[in-house]
């Protein structure tokens, strides 16, 4: 049998066995992103909903999308997987803008995996946004921080284009009732989440993505890319917070604590309101709201960062998304935030 006619399970496979790429499911991204591919015009064939499934926290739809990063000119990757998690809580503004979190996976990953290991849509639920999240599919249980189609330019917006579209659907909006976006609706204030080696896809929706990005959390992740980063944080420098650039950074030992310290010490050289926490759970509930760029030097694992003290959930208590749930944490503003562990 050919190459080109084994299936991407094989090729997984043959992979693994002759060690070209890792198994761990939480490896660390100490690897330099694959060169910019192509414009595409995406996939062939329709978007589509392969899966819906619902409990008390919402509804959770898979997707099938041509604007998915994958599958990409220059790359064997071929799955067209997002995830979209849409809360039981959310309801569409009156002028169609959808409040979107973005989530992007790291190495040895997939977007069903990551979704359950660092309980995304949990934290989003817990946080009371009214927002919508979306994991698109990377390089599936690869070690490759590659992003397909949203290295290309505007790429990022027509995926979330698709995403809105495809929820606008017949059978999206049965599935959703009260929750569901209504027709025509667009992007509106937006955060895009890094896990680990999702850095690469996340710089590429700041830098080329062709629709703005409010706020962004890398949760160990800043390995690569930080000029793109020191470049968007400083673009929004000094403006009020429903339109400025936030960047938080989590980091352990290594490469992502050398970035981030150096990071930091460029963001507040160019003026950017900055706050660094040292010991986790030091800066209060207050100024992990209003700095323009955080540092969290955490005490957990590269596996574990995003999850366990709800890492996310609390960006997302303290983003500039508009909210229509009222929330106790800010209630003590003042003082080091406790830090909650997940059950």
């Amino acid at each position: 049998m050919s190459s080109h006619q084994l299936s991407r399970r094989a090729l997984l496979s043959v992979a693994a066995s002759l060690g070209l790429m890792a198994v761990a499911p939480a490896a660390r991204a100490d690897v330099t992103p694959a060169k910019p591919t192509p414009p595409t015009a995406g996939s062939k064939g329709a978007s589509r909903i392969t899966r819906v499934t619902s409990d008390e926290r919402g509804v959770t739809l898979m997707m099938e999308l041509e604007h998915a990063p994958f599958p990409a000119p220059g790359s064997w990757h071929r799955d067209s997987t997002v995830l979209v998690f849409v809360p039981q809580h959310h309801r569409p503004a009156p002028g169609g803008a959808i409040q979107l979190v973005v989530h992007f996976h790291g190495h040895n990953s997939t977007v069903e995996r990551a979704t359950v290991a660092h309980q995304l849509r949990e934290q989003l639920f817990d946080s009371k946004q009214n927002a919508i999240l979306v994991v698109p599919e990377l390089a599936a249980l690869a070690a490759d921080s590659s992003a397909g189609k949203l290295e290309t330019q505007g790429a990022f917006a027509r995926m979330l284009d698709d995403v809105l579209a495809t929820l606008s659907t017949r059978e999206a909006r049965a599935a959703l009732g009260a929750s569901a976006p209504k027709p025509g609706s667009t992007p509106g204030r937006l955060c895009v989440s890094a896990h680990s080696g999702g850095y690469h896809a996340a710089a590429c929706a700041v830098r080329v993505g062709g629709v703005k990005v409010h706020e962004v959390y890398l949760f160990d992740a800043l390995y690569a890319d930080t000029e793109v980063f020191r470049d968007w944080v400083v673009a929004g420098r000094g403006k009020p917070m429903s339109s400025r650039h936030k960047l938080v950074s989590y980091f352990t030992a290594g490469t992502t604590e050398t970035n981030t310290r150096r990071l930091f010490a460029e963001l507040e050289q160019a003026g950017v309101t900055v706050a660094r926490e040292t010991v986790e759970g030091t800066l209060s509930r207050e100024e992990l709201t209003n700095a323009e760029a955080v540092s969290i030097r955490t005490q957990l694992t590269h596996g574990t960062v995003t999850r366990e003290l709800n890492s996310l959930r609390d960006c997302l208590y303290a983003s500039a998304l508009r909210r229509r749930l009222r929330t106790s944490w800010f209630d003590a503003k003042q003082g080091a935030r406790p830090l909650e562990r997940r059950r």
